[in-house]
């Protein structure tokens, strides 16, 4: 990479008017250490590595910033603002109260940075902080892409998911199942990422990447905004390292696209003096951009082979019974709605899970544990701590398609009969693709 007469401009010129000069200082500090301190930003970047360091390390961990956010929550809110470790939120009070003490940071050091430091240029900071940056979106850029790309960030519903009534879905599951049920428009939104991504590790082609990723993030940061997606903070800061990645060049930008004129090219400002250190460090980025990509395509490819793909392991139970005969102390019970004791249908989907739907329609989830002996023990909640099953149950398979259960239902007798419901029986998932539809089929 060579210093072309954009390069020169950008990173020799002697002087920045003050409002420049102060922004690249509070910007410096602030999105510094942002990207520093949230640690999914630097954990994107270890490629390969990411996988095997999250087995010590979460890569959403903020137990470095913890005791600061603690200390100020409770002190000026109120609140005790330190992460919820089972929450993969990053709309949490700490991280809230944590933007709030980088932009106090922020302030304070851009003050005492332009009283003593008389210099009123940083060329060759901005380059190496812009290239800091490219790397930090473009990391999160493959990461968020290739969860997309091999559909993992928004799985497609459950089977306990196709009998939930829509209105008592949140905004948020609505965005989730929409996206889930469309793969190839999953996929197509994580494409765009992930091109986003690897151009920006390019510095031949960074500008582009940082006006896909500025496209793609304020696409993103909407339907947070208005689906209610816990990620607000984060979309919003990408956003704003794209626009803060376009500033050096939005002159020309303007010249090409508003003002159709001509304009230099956009190159990246030189990173050193001479050629060589230049070529070096170009194909230091393009090689760490393949690592990055490498190493986030790969985690994709395993969480789809054992989570979300064809081939991840289900129940033994896999499907959706429909409970025909009801049996309780000897007693054939009735499907009324307003019998709490009866269920309506058992869902079994992943190996441990299973739910159980009662009469009113109410989806109770459970920990499903087959036993050796053929018993199937239930268990209230996903995670038993220890609790006592509520359901002790022996299974038989008279045909694929029917199952009987026989045991003990909260200390009572039972037996239950259960016919299987085919999946496919559902509109999302029969409708399919029509070319030609002289009616809307909006049922």
């Amino acid at each position: 990479m060579t210093d072309t007469p954009v390069a020169a401009e950008v990173t020799t010129r002697e002087s920045w008017n003050p409002l420049a000069q102060s922004a690249f200082r509070f910007c410096f500090v602030y999105l510094g250490l942002w990207c520093l301190l949230l640690t999914y930003i630097p954990f994107a970047l270890l490629g390969l590595l990411g996988r095997w360091v999250r087995k010590y390390v979460s890569p959403w961990d903020m137990s470095l910033t913890d005791p600061v956010t603690g200390w100020v929550g409770r002190t000026f809110f109120g609140v005790d603002a330190v992460q919820h470790d089972d929450s993969g939120a990053g709309d949490q009070a700490a991280v809230w109260v944590l933007v709030l003490c980088l932009l106090v940071v922020a302030v304070i050091a851009t003050a005492v940075w332009t009283a003593f430091d008389r210099r009123t240029a940083h060329p060759r900071l901005l380059a190496w902080f812009l290239l800091f940056l490219r790397l930090c979106l473009g990391g999160m850029m493959l990461s968020f892409g290739f969860a997309k790309l091999i559909p993992t960030q928004m799985p497609g519903p459950t089977l306990a998911q196709l009998l939930e009534p829509y209105g008592d879905l949140s905004p948020a599951s609505v965005l989730w199942l929409q996206i889930g049920s469309s793969y190839p428009y999953e996929m197509a939104l994580g494409a765009v990422e992930v091109v986003a991504g690897l151009l920006l590790f390019l510095p031949r082609t960074a500008v582009l990447g940082a006006a896909v990723s500025l496209a793609s993030m304020a696409q993103v940061l909407l339907t947070n905004l208005t689906f209610d997606i816990p990620e607000k903070v984060l979309a919003s800061h990408l956003l704003l390292i794209s626009v803060v990645l376009l500033a050096p060049y939005l002159r020309r930008l303007t010249d090409v696209f508003v003002r159709q004129r001509g304009c230099a090219p956009l190159t990246q400002p030189a990173l050193f003096a001479d050629r060589r250190r230049n070529r070096i460090a170009l194909w230091i980025q393009v090689a760490l951009g393949l690592w990055v990509a490498l190493g986030c395509g790969y985690d994709r490819w395993v969480v789809w082979q054992d989570q979300y793909g064809p081939a991840s392991p289900k129940s033994e139970l896999y499907g959706i019974w429909d409970v025909r005969e009801f049996t309780l102390d000897g007693q054939s019970v009735p499907p009324l709605t307003t019998d709490r004791n009866r269920w309506q249908r058992l869902v079994f989907d992943d190996p441990q899970v299973a739910t159980y739907q009662r009469m009113n329609g109410e989806l109770v989830p459970a920990r499903a544990d087959f036993l050796p002996n053929g018993q199937l023990e239930l268990t209230d909640g996903e995670n038993t701590g220890g609790r006592t099953p509520f359901a002790t149950l022996s299974t038989e398979r008279p045909t694929p398609n029917q199952l009987l259960l026989r045991g003990k239902l909260n200390d009572h007798p039972v037996t239950i009969t259960l016919q299987r419901v085919d999946p496919n029986s559902f509109t999302l998932r029969n409708r399919g693709f029509h070319w030609v539809q002289d009616y809307p089929y909006f049922r």
